[in-house]
């Protein structure tokens, strides 16, 4: 396979268009890719992009890993999420000076020119160490394969959560005799919910924590429940766009009534007034360690299916292979051995509140007296994904043209039926664009997007 034809200048500015608005610098937490050479036969280059919490469980997996497996030296190195990640990576890929192996966001994959940027995953030796597609959620694996291969093997699904105190709803009688949020199937029930959770809440707090303002989350919940509606973007041959704005309209009226009916403070500290005793917040699974810190009485479900229909905003970490013109032999099975002992040994990854990928994780003793992870596992079966084209994945292209639109609803500048169109007219514009990524065309179409 040769080298992907773009040069330097449409590498730059094609990566910067898939990636986050803004500028993050690296930071060389691992031990770096041309650390000195050990005594092991063979080395694996993996470039992660994992810290906190995360971090920690990525290099509590990659120690074990080193023990058990002696011959391979993994010479990891940890490099900020950003711009600068998916330069870095485009750069190194087109130039052959690619890790050996590498963690994306499923969404972006896509974009990222599979068979050019990427290479395919070698199935035959994931299953010699253990990995198969039986072992893998059905839809998940389905959005990893593009063009009939594997280009993505998932670690996790992380998924936005309904967080509630279980102390202030037991007071409001909204908790079931198994200690969990009582079932709601309709805006009418949540919204009764949330107008009996508000009498037993502490003066000065919100009801829920919905993060009005941010354009990624009001994205996230926005993709969670126009999903439930049975809402679609686009045709099977990504042609023609499919975007309902009437079910977007209920979608974009739900989400603003939050705060015209008093139970959202725009702008509110979320997380700390959840720790203060607001009854509810809606975040993404990473805070499982900041509330369980802080030792809370409190529980955990995917976003509540107020269209009757179950779904929850979910995103994937994966490994993928960064692209190398001689991609083969030890290091590369090793590459592939690594990927899989990590999948297989999630347990520590499920610390961090991420679902693993790997199903028989989830059926262990071990992963059930996982609390409030057990809680919301089901939301494994009604993942709410991004559509998968180029211009999405997580902070991507997509989110950044929608997710402000989304907000201007939220918060009441603008009215829902106008966003709903501006939204499909943006769809319209995006699915016209060429991918900045692919080798063919040239950057400065809709890279700087």
């Amino acid at each position: 396979m040769g080298q992907p034809g773009l040069n330097r200048r449409q590498l730059l500015a094609a990566a910067g268009g898939l990636a986050v608005a803004g500028s993050f610098g690296f930071a060389a937490l691992g031990t770096g890719a041309d650390a000195l050479a050990s005594d092991a036969h063979t080395r694996v280059r993996y470039w992660n992009l994992f810290s906190g919490g995360d971090g920690y469980n990525m290099i509590a997996m990659l120690d074990a890993f080193r023990k058990a497996n002696p011959g391979i030296d993994v010479k990891d190195s940890t490099l900020q999420w950003g711009n600068p990640f998916y330069t870095k990576l485009a750069m190194a890929a087109a130039g052959n000076r690619a890790p050996d192996l590498g963690v994306m966001h499923m969404g972006r994959v896509t974009g990222f020119s599979p068979g050019r940027l990427l290479d395919p995953w070698d199935v035959d030796l994931l299953a010699k160490y253990g990995v198969r597609e039986a072992d893998f959620n059905p839809a998940l694996w389905k959005r990893a394969v593009i063009d009939g291969k594997l280009y993505a093997l998932p670690l996790d699904i992380h998924v936005q959560l309904c967080f509630y105190r279980k102390d202030v709803l037991k007071k409001a009688g909204l908790l079931g005799d198994d200690g969990r949020i009582v079932p709601v199937r309709s805006t009418d029930e949540w919204f009764d919910l949330l107008k009996e959770a508000k009498k037993a809440t502490k003066k000065g707090l919100q009801t829920l924590g919905l993060w009005a303002n941010d354009q990624n989350f009001q994205w996230w919940f926005f993709v969670a429940f126009y999903t439930q509606l049975g809402g679609t973007w686009f045709d099977d041959a990504n042609t023609e766009v499919t975007f309902d704005t009437d079910k977007a309209v209920q979608v974009l009226e739900f989400l603003r009534r939050h705060i015209t009916d008093g139970y959202t403070i725009p702008g509110a500290a979320n997380s700390e007034q959840f720790i203060n005793g607001a009854p509810f917040t809606w975040e993404g699974n990473w805070s499982v360690p900041v509330f369980s810190g802080a030792k809370l009485d409190y529980g955990a479900t995917p976003l509540p299916p107020v269209f009757g229909k179950q779904a929850t905003h979910a995103e994937s970490h994966a490994f993928v292979l960064p692209h190398q013109s001689d991609r083969g032999g030890a290091t590369n099975e090793a590459a592939h051995q690594l990927a899989a002992y990590v999948v297989q040994h999630a347990q520590q990854w499920a610390a961090g509140g991420h679902i693993p990928a790997y199903s028989p994780t989830l059926s262990t003793a071990a992963y059930k007296e996982l609390n409030p992870q057990s809680e919301y596992v089901s939301a494994m079966d009604h993942q709410a994904t991004e559509p998968k084209v180029w211009f999405a994945g997580s902070t991507g292209i997509l989110a950044q043209r929608i997710g402000p639109v989304v907000v201007s609803s939220t918060m009441g500048s603008a009215k829902p039926e106008a966003v709903a169109r501006r939204m499909k007219g943006a769809l319209t514009q995006l699915l016209a664009m060429k991918n900045p990524m692919d080798g063919r065309t040239a950057a400065q179409g809709g890279a700087g997007a």
